[in-house]
């Protein structure tokens, strides 16, 4: 069973999961995350609330909770196998200032406080590599130090491991700090020995925006033709490989496909667009176009409301005049297709771009199973089938907020954006579309985006 801090929308605890694991909770502060969380593991409870403010006895009760939800007949030993997480990267990331003062740092810590309170028989630590610049070896050191007095064995650290050698189809590094409790012993985290996994063999199947409008909402019922050209792409060596993260899940998506809520551009920016060689950038709004004969770029998350609600920059399609939908990014970050995000584009892919990507979380977890060495019983994808609430899809942060009944002090405070005439990869609050191709969708999802996507249903 797994404890998953700093969930956002579930990458770390897909890939426990499909490694054999039962996800019993998650902590995440973002209630828009939070619900999507909520929404793709039913059976784990969610403590929304700045992670700062949670205490070890909070996560036993809500893991027993979730340990009762997999196991109705069964009797927790009170035993977490492990605690999962990946601590706010952005005071560390080499994209930003990687500023030794971000308060947003000292959250290694609390995931540490929270290791020791609740003692599992394991841990794992995700972060950016910038992480372990010489200005942040302090903490580094300091987490480890305590990991060790807490008893725990660690793997080394120092190389960051790379998204591309564990079937991922995107260029994306990670640290993993990894502990094992006594009288266990760690397992090296193995890598696919497969080639290099490409945009054309994550984007192949899925059917193009031809003719869509925004108002045809974020879900695509896909007709005769569509269909069947998606399921003869689910045989391909890479859809193979995220069918059998979850087989019972497969016919979750029943014809119907998500994120594919429009991304309109003007007519000149797509003219633009069309001219961007694969692997060029368009020299007006700087957005790159995959290469679909090599691994994506990392893709970018931008900032929540607590920083300022900057939109990162989104890929243009490998072959049409346009950015990346959110069903294409999540196959770039290896999420099966099954997987739902908000129901907005800006919500949704910075819940991509914040995820670890499930398969590289995968091959750790597995390493971590053979650790602890125990066999473990996958019946989290079996009972998947309870039912679940699809307002958790299109709720705006307040809503999401009242839904888990987070006080003030749990959550992100929203900050006034600052415009700088300096970045041009920012986009404007509200604006969707914008003429760049960026989309900062924040449009109150409750009225008209959740009426287009319940009338779908």
């Amino acid at each position: 069973m797994v404890v998953d801090l700093f969930a956002g929308a579930g990458g770390l605890s897909l890939g426990f999961e499909m490694a054999g694991f039962d996800v019993v909770a998650a902590v995440e502060y973002d209630p828009v995350h939070a619900a999507t969380h909520a929404y793709n593991f039913p059976n784990a409870p969610v403590i929304c609330r700045d992670v700062r403010r949670v205490e070890a006895l909070d996560l036993l009760a809500a893991a027993q909770e979730g340990w009762k939800a997999h196991n109705p007949e069964g009797e927790w030993d009170g035993v977490i196998d492990v605690v999962v997480g990946g601590p706010s990267c952005q005071g560390f990331s080499s994209m930003g200032k990687q500023d030794v003062d971000d308060d947003r740092n000292e959250l290694v810590s609390e995931f540490v406080r929270l290791v020791e309170g609740l003692s599992p028989r394991a841990f794992v630590m995700e972060n950016v590599p910038g992480i372990l610049a010489p200005q942040f070896a302090s903490l580094v050191d300091d987490a480890i130090r305590r990991f060790v007095a807490a008893g725990y064995t660690l793997r080394d650290h120092s190389q960051p491991l790379d998204a591309t050698e564990y079937g991922v189809p995107q260029r994306r590094k990670r640290v993993f700090i990894v502990g094992v409790a006594p009288g266990y012993e760690l397992v090296p985290i193995a890598k696919t020995g497969s080639e290099v996994v490409t945009v054309a063999d994550a984007l192949i199947g899925l059917p193009s925006l031809s003719g869509r409008t925004r108002s045809d909402g974020e879900l695509l019922e896909m007709n005769r033709e569509q269909s069947a050209r998606y399921s003869e792409s689910l045989t391909t060596p890479y859809l193979q490989t995220l069918t059998d993260m979850a087989p019972a899940r497969l016919g979750e998506t029943d014809g119907v496909l998500s994120g594919y809520l429009v991304t309109a551009h003007s007519a000149e920016s797509a003219r633009r667009f069309a001219l961007v060689p694969q692997g060029g950038t368009d020299q007006v709004s700087r957005l790159w176009r995959l290469d679909e004969h090599r691994p994506s770029r990392t893709l970018r998350a931008g900032t929540g409301s607590e920083r300022g609600s900057f939109s990162a920059a989104r890929p243009l399609h490998p072959s049409e005049p346009r950015v990346i939908t959110v069903r294409e990014a999540a196959r770039l970050h290896s999420f099966p297709d099954w997987f739902r995000f908000h129901g907005t584009n800006w919500h949704a892919h910075r819940q991509i771009g914040n995820a670890v990507p499930p398969l590289l979380a995968k091959a750790v977890a597995e390493s971590v199973r053979s650790s602890l060495g125990e066999q473990f019983v996958l019946r989290t994808c079996t009972e998947m089938n309870a039912e679940r609430d699809e307002r958790l899809l299109v709720m705006t942060s307040s809503e999401a907020k009242l839904y888990f009944e987070a006080g003030d002090d749990d959550i992100p405070a929203k900050r006034n954006r600052v415009r700088h005439a300096t970045a041009p990869l920012l986009a404007t609050p509200m604006v969707d579309p914008v003429d760049a191709g960026i989309v900062l969708n924040r449009t109150p999802i409750s009225t008209s985006l959740g009426m287009a996507v319940s009338a779908q249903l």
